[in-house]
């Protein structure tokens, strides 16, 4: 579909189309809206006002499974929802079930999987992965090439750093007993974790805990505390200046 022809089907004074944007029926925009080159807006999206969807975006996409895969086929999911504010970056992905707050920033080439919640002002870096249910909370940084497994839970004001790799499962795809014991992990308000470190499983991050730069968490980090290391442990006290109700 060009330009013209996305006016045509779509009409409103408040929406600028780049060309050959493809739309799906029923998507909704509201003011101010910026759509780039080659943009993918799929069934009952909801974008809200001035928003901005650079090139080769998809929005609200509906997952598939592999042929092989041990998950259920699910029926269709709600659409994406996109808030005021938000910027979404070229080659970006935002699947369907999906709500972004206002003033999020999704960069170039990031994923949002199925049924993620993401909270205002948050930034998702280039490359970025979130997997399927999560939920981010408002004004975190999660940065360049970061994993967020599924089932994971980050509050407000948590910082992923780059290349950081959360998981979610002790048995590496073996045995079905992994079924019921799958959990990301779950890092609470002004939580953080360096650059390059892994997380096992489960792990918890208690308020303004931090990881630092490429360690392998295997157990959870008390509050105030930072650890490092293979495996991590205590080094020592956050600084008072860098708690997060310093700030």
């Amino acid at each position: 579909m060009n330009r013209a022809q996305a006016a045509d089907r779509h009409t409103t004074d408040h929406v600028s189309f780049g060309e050959y944007a493809v739309l799906g029926r029923n998507v909704t925009f509201g003011h101010n809206v910026t759509i780039g080159h080659h943009v993918v807006i799929y069934d009952d999206t909801v974008i809200g006002d001035n928003v901005t969807i650079q090139d080769h975006a998809v929005i609200g996409k509906q997952p598939t499974k592999a042929k092989h895969s041990i998950l259920k086929q699910t029926s269709a999911l709600p659409p994406a929802v996109i808030g005021d504010g938000c910027i979404i970056g070229t080659s970006s992905i935002v699947y369907a079930g999906t709500k972004l707050e206002r003033d999020v920033f999704v960069a170039d080439l990031a994923t949002i999987r199925e049924r993620v919640a993401i909270g205002s002002g948050t930034i998702i870096g280039r490359g970025a992965s979130v997997e399927n249910d999560c939920t981010v909370g408002a004004r975190c940084k999660l940065e360049t090439n970061c994993y967020i497994t599924a089932y994971s839970v980050l509050g407000d004001y948590v910082f992923i750093a780059p290349c950081v790799v959360t998981s979610n499962d002790n048995y590496m795809g073996r045995t079905k007993e992994r079924f019921a014991k799958m959990k990301g992990v779950t890092v609470k308000n002004g939580g953080r974790i360096g650059a390059g470190a892994i997380t096992l499983p489960g792990i918890v991050i208690e308020e303004d805990g931090t990881v630092g730069a490429g360690s392998v968490v295997t157990r959870d980090v008390i509050s105030r505390e930072l650890v490092a290391g293979i495996p991590a442990r205590k080094f020592r006290n956050v600084p008072e200046e860098q708690l997060l109700e310093n700030q």
